[in-house]
């Protein structure tokens, strides 16, 4: 079972964002694993002062490494849907293999929709959320809970309800959410052209 895991925390010009949700899911992870005295992630922090960084946190129950990377936006616009039934990230894992290998199946799109159990999940690096025409619907059973999407149904700015494929024709708009991207809507027309 791995048992490193990751925390991707947004900084930009030395400040540092939301730090505690990232905080919470750390400690939540930590004692899964039976550790109930967690470190304070702040006293690791410490991102360059100028430009947009991924602050990455690699941990273990004993260990934390922290490395800083400079931040660039994916543009993406066109998700292909992919199946696949046994996936399992229930936790931010630092071994991505499994997305790494779905992300490889995406052909001419710019990133995967994975779909479990005839259920919309998330993409390789982002939790998803569609609009109905009046609220932002996020998947209930996303594969991964981020801290983005903990964060917005915690102010009741998206909901969460299972979304079947067959719905996605409902929707007006999509947006991916994570911790550098926050809420970004990538399609706001022609919904239809999102996916593949």
């Amino acid at each position: 079972m791995n048992k490193t895991f990751l925390e991707t925390i947004k900084a930009v010009d030395g400040e540092i964002f939301h730090l505690s949700y990232h905080q919470k899911r750390y400690e939540s992870v930590m004692n899964s694993l039976g550790v109930l005295s967690c470190e304070n992630l702040h006293d690791y922090l410490t991102p360059p002062k100028d430009g947009t960084y991924r602050c990455r946190l690699i941990y273990t129950k004993d260990d934390i490494k922290v490395s800083y990377h400079p931040y660039y936006k994916r543009n993406i616009k066109k998700l292909k849907l992919l199946h696949d039934d046994e996936i399992e990230y229930s936790k931010k894992y630092a071994d991505r293999t499994k997305l790494d290998e779905l992300f490889l199946q995406r052909e001419d799109a710019d990133d995967i929709l994975i779909i479990k159990n005839n259920l919309i999940c998330d993409t390789t690096i982002a939790n998803i959320a569609f609009y109905d025409g009046n609220r932002w619907i996020t998947p209930k059973q996303p594969l991964l809970k981020g801290t983005t999407r903990a964060r917005l149904l915690e102010n009741e700015e998206i909901f969460e309800e299972d979304i079947k494929v067959k719905d996605l024709q409902n929707y007006t708009k999509v947006a991916l959410l994570n911790a550098m991207i926050d809420f970004d809507i990538i399609r706001a027309e022609n919904i239809k052209a999102t996916f593949c």
